[in-house]
């Protein structure tokens, strides 16, 4: 069966051959399964169980069975449990795995936070856009190869699974992805690590996903993905204010966000509801960036296309740091399209490096401070 072939109806059919043996009952019949969402050959399911780990366990190799004999790939199978709504008793046997409260996963409740961080990371960042448009990918890589410069150990996860840009910008479209058991192995370019969702559909294809589904995808590329030990792992997420900046808050301890911006109002506005995102799900904002700050013409005159400023102001009336401004270059936008970003610290002009290092000096020293007073308790959202 191929990808195209493997549907949310199939993958249910198969799951009904897992049966409750006190009542010999189905899962899906017993209203255990949460969530079942299929998109080009991800498969991403949640079932109510109780918290035994020998319980979950064999249910696990039951549907991960089921779902590959299908055709369905390992390595693009999230599997997750939910905590039943109460214990189960000794009178309500026939529901050993139980149905997860209703009021923890729908709009109605609280959501609530999974697992704390990514094994040896020591810095996670999200960078972040109120709308799209804005450059936030040019900075996120840019920035991620600034940080390697510096000695560190970098990762950069393409979060963007509507639009992503990783493999144009690091010059990705060569390379095979290879998966070693069921763990994405990174991509080693441009002295980062990288992972990104482009490498694991067609490349043309549009990714219409609604929420639980972008929820999946972006579990998988976090999860399923060997980063190994890392300094930094810089986090480019998709424009707004939508399903994955939550799903990311939710899963992980971050050391804090970055909201890219481009100088004029229309944009200011929008960055703005990006930073008040971030500070109600609890996560620092460690700055702005004025992305497109101004343009230098042949004639070695600067041209304030956008405003130039408008970010910065925007940062000092919301008391938070300005990270520095980027201008536009026609050699970033070259080194861009062929996949180099290397080149933008050595081949883009004196004032292009600059500002490159500058903006990541800025963020290691803001994410050093952040990292001190970071708080081992991971955020919760509630929303009315």
């Amino acid at each position: 069966m191929t990808p195209a072939q493997l549907t949310k109806e199939g993958v249910l059919d198969a799951l009904r051959s897992i049966k409750d043996t006190s009542t010999d009952r189905d899962i899906v019949a017993l209203d255990l399964v949460k969530k079942c969402a299929v998109c080009d050959g991800f498969v991403s399911i949640a079932v109510a169980c109780v918290d035994d780990k020998q319980t979950r366990e064999g249910l696990r190799e039951a549907i991960t069975h089921r779902v590959t004999s299908m055709g369905g790939e390992r390595s693009k199978l999230s599997i997750e449990f939910v905590n039943p709504e109460k214990p189960t008793t000794t009178h309500d046997r026939s529901v050993p795995l139980k149905q997860a409260a209703s009021s923890k996963t729908t709009s109605a409740g609280s959501a609530q936070p999974g697992s704390p961080g990514i094994p040896d990371v020591k810095h996670i960042i999200a960078v972040g856009a109120g709308k799209g448009g804005v450059g936030k990918s040019t900075i996120s890589v840019n920035l991620a190869v600034g940080l390697a410069r510096q000695g560190h150990t970098v990762g950069l996860l393409d979060g963007d699974i509507y639009g992503p840009s990783a493999p144009t910008l690091l010059g990705l479209d060569n390379l095979d992805t290879q998966v070693r058991g069921n763990m994405l192995q990174v991509f080693y370019v441009h002295g980062i690590k990288s992972m990104t969702i482009g490498k694991l559909v067609d490349p043309e294809k549009p990714l219409i996903w609604r929420g639980p589904m972008a929820h999946g995808a972006f579990k998988q590329l976090v999860e399923q993905t060997e980063w190994g030990a890392l300094d930094y792992l810089i986090i480019d997420l998709p424009p707004g204010t939508g399903d994955v900046p939550l799903t990311m808050a939710q899963m992980l301890s971050l050391t804090g966000a970055v909201v890219v911006c481009t100088p004029q109002k229309v944009a200011q506005d929008d960055a703005v509801r990006a930073v008040r995102m971030f500070q109600q799900l609890q996560v620092p904002v460690l700055g702005i960036v004025e992305n497109m700050s101004y343009f230098i013409g042949d004639d070695g005159k600067e041209y304030d296309i956008f405003g130039r400023g408008g970010a910065e102001m925007m940062a000092q009336r919301l008391g938070l740091p300005f990270l520095g401004s980027v201008p536009i270059n026609m050699k970033l936008r070259e080194h861009s399209d062929s996949g180099e970003p290397t080149k933008n610290f050595t081949d883009a002009g004196e004032m292009m490096r600059e500002s490159l290092d500058k903006l990541t000096m800025n963020i290691e020293r803001q994410a050093a401070i952040a990292g001190m007073h970071k708080s081992k308790v991971t955020p919760t959202l509630t929303v009315s």
